[in-house]
């Protein structure tokens, strides 16, 4: 059977609900200020970095683990001229 609550009870039960309410607005109204420990900016240059390498990577292991060549050749400016001419050939 269920338990019924005095009038004492529902009125603590309420007041406590409100005391609830008020704190949780008091906490919305504050202002938080966050101190990061790595600024935006080096984010941001991080990331680039980042895709630059990956790329780099990705171009030896294509060229030399997959492609079978040597992975060092996949940087040098006369592999790329010869697969821009393969591709621009009429």
């Amino acid at each position: 059977m269920a338990k019924v609550a005095s009038r004492e009870e529902v009125k603590k039960a309420k007041k406590a609900k409100k005391e609830q309410n008020t704190n949780e607005q008091n906490d919305k109204n504050r202002i938080r200020i966050r101190i990061r420990l790595i600024p935006i900016w080096v984010r941001v240059l991080l990331v680039l970095i980042f895709m630059v390498l990956s790329t780099l990577v990705g171009l030896i292991v294509g060229y030399g683990i997959i492609g079978n060549g040597n992975p060092a050749d996949a940087l040098e400016e006369s592999t790329w001229q010869h697969i821009i001419d393969l591709v621009e050939k009429e």
